[in-house]
């Protein structure tokens, strides 16, 4: 049995140490404050199904540990704010914790990070005293299982603890959460862990009364005249989130520390709002999230510290619509439950478009009557003729097994064969063209510069306006093919 713990132990080590390796990654937060969430095993399949690597709980659910168990996936999981006053005050109560939501379930689950409650200073400020005695009882839990090198704790807080956080350079700590933030500094230092940061530039744009320009907080080409640039430094910011994160990196400094990286655990866009809320919208929010995939996925850090990457979590999977607050509250996910996608997406560089693509997709609208695609989805199968082999069970475009998904892949088939003779994206008014290339893992769309045709089509129909019998499918859901990977290695242990 020793032998067994000392070998699960070593190999623990080096996925770590390998996963420290492998640069940026994008993540996902998975909130649960949803009224129809899919069952664990459903969006644990969804997850594996688009390479999703890394996931944030809230919580350290059982159902949802056990589901991502021997899925590869990296794992953070959340002490809750209300468990922080008693684990803060007992080292028992930390242990057992411990014992109960992360040892039990490792190595099968990967779990390789703890957030200690969720802007707790801002927040719940009553929990303050004991938030960094939970840490550090946490951390010794951890140290007496030997989990310690594989398990990191930290905290994540809001950039409200920053009260100005431009220009960066001068960027400090709320003096009044002085001596905690210390604290919290010091044993992220001690424990070779990392400061947790939650960076919102939605809210740094509207809240900012005008000062900052929407194409700042998209991470959108400023023109020359307006550029942003700390004075005191000369440091261009291209983005509102790069001065965020450089801001709390100086923030880190100006507490005389050194050493000590950043990871954001939230930063995303909503993309509906109520009337007084008219930049939450979902093109602002595509344009937003996928802007931030591709600077996170270039490997490179802020200004003042441009090689730290900047990993990164989306927030959020799934709408969680059981929120109190705003309207804009309740839309930040990417995904409908039904496993529809809320835009497109695309959550790897391996997909550029090059070479043979044609730039342009035919994929199957967010918001479609699911019967229009249907019948869509039969005519390009049957009349259209396109190649629907790679959506059959067990086929490399079958999951998602949504109606959306499957639509996708048969619309742009079928549009990519034949625009050049007249063929059109239309499928009464249920498709339309993009430019993200919308191939997930193995499975390539016809058009993208990594596909490969099976076979050939001879002239077909032109598409149709109202598409109509052919071929028959029972397929059910959506195109969830939008959420692709951040580029990550699979280690297979023995």
């Amino acid at each position: 049995m020793m032998h067994k713990k000392w070998i699960g132990g070593v190999l623990l080590l080096l996925i770590g140490m390998f996963t420290s390796v492998l640069g940026a990654f994008i993540g996902i937060n998975i909130g649960t404050d949803v009224s129809d969430l899919p069952s664990e095993t459903d969006t644990v399949a969804l997850l594996k199904a688009h390479q999703i690597s890394h996931v944030r709980l809230y919580n350290a659910d059982t159902h949802m540990l056990k589901a991502l168990s021997n899925s590869g996936i990296e794992v953070m999981v959340g002490v809750t704010n209300e468990e922080i006053l008693g684990i803060g005050q007992s080292p028992s109560t930390a242990a057992a914790w411990i014992n109960k939501n992360v040892a039990a379930y490792l190595p099968s689950t990967n779990i390789t990070a703890i957030a200690v409650g969720s802007e707790v200073l801002t927040s719940i400020p009553h929990a303050a005293p004991v938030l960094v005695s939970a840490m550090n009882s946490l951390h010794k839990a951890l140290v007496a299982s030997n989990l310690n090198y594989q398990v990191k704790v930290s905290t994540p807080q809001s950039m409200d603890v920053i009260p100005k956080p431009f220009p960066p350079s001068t960027a400090g700590f709320n003096l009044s959460w002085g001596p905690t933030i210390y604290q919290i500094l010091q044993f992220i230092k001690n424990t070779n862990s990392y400061y947790m940061l939650n960076a919102y530039p939605y809210y740094g744009y509207t809240e900012g009364n005008g000062i900052f320009p929407l194409d700042y907080a998209l991470f959108r080409p400023l023109p020359s005249v307006k550029q942003i640039v700390d004075p005191n430094t000369l440091f261009h910011y291209t983005s509102m989130f790069d001065a965020m994160v450089d801001a709390t990196y100086y923030s880190i400094e100006a507490f005389n520390f050194s050493g000590i990286s950043i990871v954001v655990t939230e930063s995303g866009w909503p993309w509906f709002g109520g009337s007084n809320e008219p930049d939450a919208n979902t093109g602002n929010a595509q344009t937003y999230t996928n802007n931030l995939i591709r600077r996170v996925l270039n490997d490179s850090g802020p200004p003042s510290q441009p090689k730290l990457p900047i990993n990164t979590y989306i927030y959020e999977l799934f709408n969680e619509d059981e929120r109190p607050g705003p309207v804009s509250v309740k839309n930040w996910g990417v995904l409908f439950t039904n496993g529809s996608s809320v835009y497109p997406l695309s959550l790897s560089t391996s997909n550029q478009i090059t070479g043979n693509s044609s730039g342009v997709f035919c994929v199957a609208k967010a918001d479609a009557d699911p019967d229009k695609l249907q019948d869509g989805l039969n005519w390009a199968c049957g009349q259209g003729q396109a190649n629907c082999t790679p959506i059959q069970k067990g086929q490399r475009c079958y999951l998602p097994n949504t109606i959306a998904n499957h639509a996708s892949y048969a619309f742009n088939d079928y549009y990519q064969k034949m625009q050049s003779v007249g063929g059109t994206c239309d499928f009464d008014d249920t498709a339309m063209t993009t430019t993200v290339d919308p191939s997930y893992g193995s499975c390539k769309f016809t058009g993208s510069s990594n596909s490969s045709t099976i076979g050939g089509l001879t002239p077909a129909a032109i598409a149709p306006s109202s598409a109509v019998g052919g071929w028959s499918s029972n397929l059910q859901v959506s195109n969830l093919q939008y959420l692709i990977p951040a580029a990550f290695l699979v280690l297979l242990l023995l």
